[in-house]
């Protein structure tokens, strides 16, 4: 192996051509696959969010010839981002390429299966997306009953089956995951030992088994009750509409964890990098993270206080949610605690960070709001819960994941970024998230539903410059993809550690070999202490 990385052999050059990447079993490939992959999915996913803001533009229909086009857009962009872009995202990503090296180990626990598990995501995707050719889903990405059985049936049918195909992904990524990080440690790393990054996201991968297959049997039923006219949801049939709903959010409370926890992961790690400073309550925030996959079990109810429940099962569910905040804000606490008197460089990586910790505790703040019995019954269906939903997700995930891309971007491919450019690409990103997402809190209060092409005159002017901050967004991420393609062909050759990290992954040459390490490295003290 020593031989092999003096002669300038890596995991990017070890095999040559297309087939050996497609059939490859190594983790940092697969990796870099999802990324690509994500990253064309994020690009179809956006197109439609601009054809929406561009939509709204002005109260009436301009862009769309219906109202049923709207939707089916609305749709996509919805079900893109959520199935395609930000569940994957950071687990399937970074996950695949940095958590074994994290743990010292040459590969995830099951190789084959982990590239299984690309293809699923890609033949589901593919499934999905074909819907188009049926005029495509009109539903919105939850799929609500009985409208999604009724309506644009068979465009509703492709949508949710590569749903479900790609729910097989989530599944077998989570369970490699788990077996990996039980079985495959390095020498002296137990648990309590393991960076915080593996810690994330081997909560995402308890959630991704103990949840995704109650989604994928109830995407089965919805198929099944259109095709065998078995009532289970549809009330025309003997069902009950509302069965879906606990259903769906019993798996997509979770899923929201699965989109946030790992960004949570991603995000201990560029600051205690960027700071210069150890981590501040290691052992709160890692045992948070499990707290935050197990409260999330019990939350599903707070989508649905409109929803006909018992009084007494919107106060339990009201409760419980407010008590997702409390390891979340001692995850906030302790890395605000890490920034104090620490040596913060303001490299792009880190303005990421910081930018996750400024929007990511308004969509917090905003969440306990709606978690409010009396304030959610107003607010439910309106524009605050769009702002909120983005403040967590896009405003959280996909901000760590542009700062993990930066951040482990050396690492991955031997070479530097602008780091000037990538701070551009984070100002046009951060400040058009803000003069888009916010002014929808205030709509959103003003009463103004969501998910409707058309809307009264009093939101225009709100509903412009939202618009006109999503096209500040769309230039941010081209100004990032064009700092990550010059990086690939022109950045710096850079060093084994340009960072001065001390996670065991930095102990590795740039770009690693394809076992990863030159000779098995040996934990000999706490979580960040190596040889």
């Amino acid at each position: 192996m020593a031989h092999a990385a003096a002669h300038g052999e890596n995991y990017l050059n070890w095999q040559k051509g297309l087939w050996s990447w497609l059939t490859s079993t190594d983790h940092k490939r697969i990796g870099i696959m999802y990324f690509i992959s994500v990253a064309m999915f994020f690009l179809v996913g956006g197109i439609f969010a601009m054809l929406i803001r561009y939509e709204l533009l002005s109260p009436n229909l301009d862009f769309f010839s219906t109202e049923d086009g709207y939707n089916r857009a609305m749709t996509f962009h919805g079900a893109i981002m959520v199935f395609m872009v930000i569940i994957p995202g950071i687990p399937a990503f970074l996950g695949n390429f940095i958590m074994p090296m994290q743990l010292g180990a040459k590969d995830v626990a099951y190789p084959k299966l982990n590239l299984l598990s690309w293809y699923c995501l890609m033949l589901g995707a593919v499934v999905a997306i074909s819907s188009l050719v049926w005029s495509g889903a009109d539903t919105g990405w939850t799929f609500y009953t009985p409208y999604s059985i009724n309506k644009s049936f068979e465009g509703t049918v492709l949508m949710v089956t590569g749903a479900f195909i790609m729910g097989f992904s989530s599944i077998l990524t989570g369970v490699n995951f788990v077996a990996t990080v039980h079985k495959l440690r390095a020498a002296g790393m137990t648990m309590n030992r393991m960076p915080l990054f593996v810690w994330a996201v081997y909560s995402t991968a308890l959630l991704q088994v103990l949840a995704t297959p109650v989604l994928a049997i109830t995407l089965v039923l919805l198929v099944l009750e259109k095709i065998l006219g078995v009532g289970f949801f549809d009330p025309a049939l003997g069902g009950d509409p509302v069965l879906f709903q606990h259903f769906f959010w019993f798996y997509s409370h979770p899923a929201v964890y699965i989109m946030i926890l790992p960004a949570m992961g991603v995000v201990s790690e560029i600051l205690t990098t960027h700071a210069k400073k150890e981590i501040f309550g290691y052992t709160a925030i890692a045992y948070s993270s499990l707290a935050i996959a197990a409260v999330s079990f019990f939350v599903w109810g707070h989508h649905m206080y409109v929803s006909g429940q018992s009084e007494i099962m919107g106060i339990i569910f009201s409760i419980l949610t407010m008590l997702v905040g409390v390891p979340t804000a001692i995850k906030m606490f302790n890395w605000i605690a890490t920034l104090y008197q620490g040596s913060i460089r303001f490299t792009a990586p880190m303005l990421f960070a910081l930018g996750f910790l400024f929007l990511f505790a308004i969509g917090g703040v905003t969440g306990i709001m709606l978690a409010t019995l009396a304030i959610d019954v107003h607010l439910h269906d309106t524009y605050f819960v769009v702002a909120h939903f983005h403040y967590v997700m896009v405003g959280g995930t996909l901000m760590a994941i542009m700062g993990g891309i930066y951040h482990w971007f050396p690492k991955m491919f031997g070479k530097m970024t602008k780091d000037s450019w990538g701070i551009w690409s984070f100002i046009f990103i951060f400040m058009g998230f803000n003069v888009t997402f916010f002014p929808q809190f205030v709509m959103g209060a003003m009463g103004n539903p969501r998910r409707y092409a058309t809307f009264l005159e009093p939101y225009a002017d709100l509903s412009r410059i939202s618009s006109y901050g999503a096209f500040m967004i769309g230039t941010g991420f081209v100004i990032g993809l064009i700092t990550i393609i010059h990086g690939l062909m022109y950045g710096e050759k850079a060093g084994d550690n340009p960072w001065g990290s001390t996670t065991l992954e930095w102990k590795s040459p740039s770009p690693p070999p394809h076992e990863n390490f030159l000779k098995t490295p040996v934990v000999t003290g706490g979580p960040y202490e190596y040889r």
